[in-house]
């Protein structure tokens, strides 16, 4: 993501499928034969199935166990970890990958929100379902093109286990579930009340996080014909400043220069000169171009203003270091959260009333409103951005924000003068996000003869308020630094602020805002029937339809539609789906040792995009203790408006500039640049195809194994064009600070894109799942493993292929995260009595600190020599629980048990020199106390 500005596992056995899809054989043939044949089969007398939810399929069955690879987490998997939300959970299983969306991304497009990316393919191919039907999708796009759903409106003591399906699902909830699907599945019969609270609070005393949740239900389905709960979750977490971390070495601090970097490629220190002093960030003090003797040969460079050792953070400093090397300092330190400040309420009701022989009408009501606060650095007074009319540059040219000839802190009297300057002044940018949501379901269910069906009716919808403070206005501050006679006041910088009024800053900084909704209607009918009994148990057939009209909206921040507010790209799209589907799935165990399953959906998009997507499966079962089993899936997923609607999109990522490297190896380290990015209504379909094959063993009944391997490939893939390609291909803007005399050298200020249909993305990789139980003495000792390792991440673009897998790419789409091979989790858990302490365990590997595999380096220390790795990161994780009595529980945990700092990581653009997949080692050790009542 980019930023805008700058199971139950008790079950051993059963446990691997308590959530999977049954999907099957003999493809479109067979399935119409089996409708066509019904009546025939209904003629003979079937085996009526028990009723078990199993997420992927429709049809209900007596064996959990299918053909497709799944994780089921249940409530005590997410208790043992001590996270208090369910969005920091999921984020920690290894199946998560690039492209996922953490709640301390605060200034992020997607700010506030937190999704999940299965296969790191981004949280817009990943399907979240809420007891098996979507929920509408959080008001701001991801990158201000991938939409998803927000993890973090669900109220965790709600959840009764969550099941995550790690291949395509696309024939059974939608072509578009490309990565996988994942099924929280809430309580859905609850008597009695149960009162938590915890606190939290890290190991340096603050970020503090306050919750509670209370769940009440009455009333029993089956004796009294009716049942009621709701749950209600409430917290707040306080923001920790990346200045609280001055004790955890780089966290804590932009200035790298103690490890071994310059000053110049520290991105996040500012004030530096880059290119010898014909380029620079932007300083407290302020500092001008002198372009009184500009010549082919001798380019202007940069003249500090004066002040620089009253305004900068770094000790040292005078007015001629700063004529030197710019005026250090460290405004991330002095201005910007490291976790935003959050405050939140979340609501769940559910009802449902028994009719008949087995029919139930139920409703399910959620609200939730979350406020999320970020802080960050100050604004710069230039820049480069866009808009839809183009790209303003206000770093050079005729639009440069200057200093006029007259302005009394211009240090070259008589020259309009080229400013580079940070806004200390104005003070932090702050980002504060208001999402409500809202979710209605009622529905019916029950028995029609041989037949049961399942039917509703869902509406659920957000709405976001996006409001910004500390941003500059760019005419107003061309008027307060360049016309004296300005209505608004002259602007006085560096060490004389102290003489502005607060009217100037209320002219030049004023509030601006956003605003983003999106919305879902959705009525859906599924039947389902046993149609005879076959060698391995009956022969199952779901049959379904479903309609949907999806709706995502975002008016533009106020002024960017013209591009006025400085270095805030625009974002906005506005776009309505209606799309109908109707979908037919079969299970058949055909002998007591085979099963094939399959389904065949069909899909069409109002705008004329449709395509039939079909899952075939197959499990051998040739002895108790081992199964074979297959899947294979195709998914497609049509443009959604920020990609082929109205609107646009200006954000910043990091990238190499190949022409000035080839002139001077000072100038390879990757730098910020801004990406404008132009919608496509050409855009076709992405289309996708996804295989599994694995094996399950159960060798005793206390351990269990599972070993998957998997690979997605991706076509028509949409994505933004490739920065890289178009650096090669000039589609940028240049400053004029051109290096060594060549044309058109000057540092890349932006780079224009378009969403384009790339070749194809192709990821591998393999699964593997461990469980054992020992039983020892009075207690029993739980261990579990899971272990992802992806293979390949390959992306086609044109003729060229290039491969991400543990290296630091791909940085178009991922925050520049990378894409580590392995990620590991290993946890056990120790019960004894009214007693249990669990220790997890979390690895990622290591990543070359290239683009790609083979490519560039993307970093380099002060003497030249690259840095060649991010190193690999390892946290322990320690809870415990205690039952004093049936109804009173203490619990505790602490998160980094060992205070592991996260590796120095200077490329990621998301976080000040970590990697935001190493956030625990940014916070350090944090400590969580709780307590729950259960009221009989």
């Amino acid at each position: 993501m980019k930023h805008p500005i700058q199971r139950p596992a008790s079950r051993r056995r059963n446990h691997l499928a308590t959530s999977i899809t049954h999907i099957l054989t003999g493809g479109a043939l067979l399935l119409a034969g089996a409708v066509a044949s019904s009546s025939a089969f209904a003629q003979e007398q079937a085996t009526n199935l028990d009723r078990i939810t199993v997420t992927g399929s429709n049809i209900p069955r007596t064996n959990t166990e299918t053909p497709s690879p799944v994780q089921v987490v249940t409530r005590q998997e997410i208790d043992r970890t001590g996270k208090t939300t369910l969005a920091e959970y999921l984020q920690t299983i290894t199946a998560d990958g690039a492209g996922s969306i953490p709640k301390t991304f605060g200034n992020g497009f997607a700010g506030g929100g937190a999704g999940i990316s299965l296969r790191g393919l981004g949280a817009g191919s990943t399907l979240v379902l809420l007891n098996g039907r979507r929920m509408a999708t959080y008001g701001l796009a991801d990158d201000g093109q991938k939409v998803f759903t927000d993890l973090s409106t669900i109220p965790l003591d709600a959840v009764e286990r969550v099941e995550v399906l790690k291949d395509g699902a696309s024939a059974i909830y939608g072509s578009d579930a490309i990565a996988g699907v994942v099924n929280i599945i809430l309580r859905s019969d609850f008597q009695g009340a149960i009162l938590r609270a915890s606190y939290g609070t890290s190991g340096d005393g603050d970020g503090n996080a306050k919750k509670a949740t209370l769940t009440a239900g009455t009333g029993d389905l089956a004796t009294d014909g009716w049942n009621a709960f709701f749950s209600l979750d409430v917290g707040k977490t306080d923001a920790i400043k990346i200045s609280d971390r001055k004790n955890r070495k780089w966290i804590g601090t932009g200035d790298t220069r103690p490890w071994g970097y310059d000053a110049a490629d520290s991105q996040f220190l500012g004030g530096a000169y880059l290119s010898n002093g014909t380029a620079g960030g932007v300083g407290p003090n302020g500092s001008v171009f002198d372009d009184r003797n500009v010549t082919r040969d001798n380019p202007a460079f940069l003249v500090a203003l004066p002040g620089c050792a009253n305004l900068t953070t770094i000790p040292g400093q005078t007015d001629a270091s700063a004529q030197a090397q710019g005026c250090l300092w460290d405004p991330a330190q002095q201005y910007r959260d490291l976790t935003p400040e959050e405050k939140y309420i979340n609501v769940f009701g559910r009802a449902s009333f028994a009719f008949g022989e087995g029919g139930e009408i139920y409703t399910e009501i959620g609200y939730s409103k979350k406020e999320t606060i970020f802080s960050n650095t100050p604004s710069g007074a230039a820049g480069t951005w866009g808009y839809p009319g183009g790209v303003v540059t206000a770093n050079s040219g005729a639009k440069a924000t200057v200093l006029g000839p007259n302005h009394p802190d211009n240090p070259i009297p008589g020259q309009a003068s080229r400013l580079r300057y940070s806004a200390w002044d104005v003070g932090p940018r702050v980002t504060n996000n208001t999402n409500e949501f809202n979710r209605f379901l009622v529905g019916v269910k029950g028995n029609w003869g041989d037949w049961s069906y399942d039917t509703a009716y869902l509406h659920s919808a957000t709405d976001l308020v996006n409001k910004r403070t500390g941003f500059l206005r760019y005419s107003a501050v061309q008027c307060a630094l360049g016309n004296p006679n300005c209505a608004g006041g002259v602007w006085r910088i560096g060490d004389n602020a102290n003489l502005n009024s607060q009217a100037l800053y209320d002219y030049i900084s004023p509030t601006i805002s956003a605003r983003a909704k999106s919305g879902l209607d959705m009525f859906d009918f599924t039947v389902s029937r046993s149609l005879m009994d076959l060698k391995g148990g009956p022969l199952g057939l779901a049959i379904g339809t479903e309609w949907r009209k999806t709706s995502n909206s975002l008016t533009p921040q106020t002024y960017t539609d013209t591009g006025d507010i400085i270095g805030l790209g625009y974002s906005a799209y506005d776009g309505t789906q209606n799309v109908y589907a109707g979908y037919v799935e079969l299970s058949a165990p055909v002998l007591e040792q085979l099963e094939l399953s399959g389904a065949l959906r069909y899909d069409k998009y109002e705008s004329g995009e449709g395509k039939a997507t079909p899952k075939l499966g197959v499990k051998w079962t040739p002895a108790d203790w081992i199964a074979l089993r297959a899947s294979y899936a195709e998914g497609f997923r049509a443009p959604n408006p920020a990609e082929n609607g109205d609107g646009g999109l200006a954000a910043f990522s990091n990238a190499s500039d190949p022409v000035r490297c080839a002139i001077d190896a000072g100038e390879c380290t990757a730098r910020t640049v801004a990406i404008i990015t132009r919608p496509n209504k050409d855009l076709k379909p992405e289309e996708s195809k996804s295989y599994s094959v694995g094996i399950v063993l159960q060798p005793t009944s206390s351990t269990s194994l599972t070993v998957d391997a998997w690979q997605i490939k991706r076509t028509n893939e949409i994505a933004q064009g490739s920065t890289t390609a178009a650096i090669r291909a000039g589609n940028v803007v240049r400053d004029i600070n051109n290096i060594g005399g060549v044309p058109n050298s000057g540092n890349i200020l932006a780079v224009n894109t378009a969403y384009v249909n790339a070749n194809s993305s192709r990821v591998r990789g393999i699964d593997t799942d461990i469980r054992q139980t020992f039983d020892i003495g009075p207690g029993q000792l739980e261990m579990d493993l899971q272990w992802s390792h992806v293979l390949k991440f390959e992306r086609t673009e044109g003729d060229e292929t290039v491969d991400y897998a543990g290296t630091h790419g791909n940085c178009d789409v991922t925050n520049c995260i990378g894409t580590p091979k392995d990620k590991v989790n290993f946890g056990t858990t120790w019960r004894q009595g009214a007693w249990s302490v669990s220790g997890i365990a979390n690895y990622i590997s290591k990543m070359d600190n290239t683009d790609k595999r083979g490519g560039t380096y993307q970093a380099f220390y002060e003497d030249g020599t690259p840095v060649k790795k991010i190193s690999s990161f390892t946290t322990f994780d320690l809870s415990g629980r205690w039952n004093i009595t049936e109804a009173f529980e203490l619990n505790a945990s602490v998160a980094n048990v060992f205070d592991r700092i996260a590796p120095l990581d200077p490329t990621t653009y998301g976080a000040v020199n970590y990697n935001p997949m190493h956030f625990s080692g940014a916070l350090g050790r944090y400590f969580t106390v709780g307590a729950k009542y259960t009221f009989k």
